[in-house]
């Protein structure tokens, strides 16, 4: 028997480092849509994911996601990505 899921319409995020260049980084459309694919599917608040956006010149900096809010179960393709900035843990 499948389980039932319910798509989450807005997904909360938080993330650390908080700083501008990651602000930017993570709200690049083409960052978004990768975040809908690789994460596709079930969610809970609490969730963390480690990540890296791109500082340019081919370097990376390590980004901690977090989930803080879902209105739903299940991250699909209607997903849309709310970021919080948030203090180092």
């Amino acid at each position: 028997m499948s389980e039932t899921r319910t798509r989450a319409d807005e997904l909360v995020v938080s993330f650390a480092p908080a700083d501008e260049r990651t602000a930017e980084e993570l709200d690049a459309p083409s960052y978004r849509r990768y975040l809908t694919r690789a994460h596709e599917g079930p969610v809970a608040v609490g969730d963390e994911w480690a990540e890296f956006v791109s500082c340019g010149c081919g370097s990376t900096r390590d980004v901690t996601l977090r989930v803080e809010a879902a209105d739903g179960d299940a991250v699909d393709a209607e997903t849309t990505f709310v970021f919080e900035a948030r203090a180092d843990d």
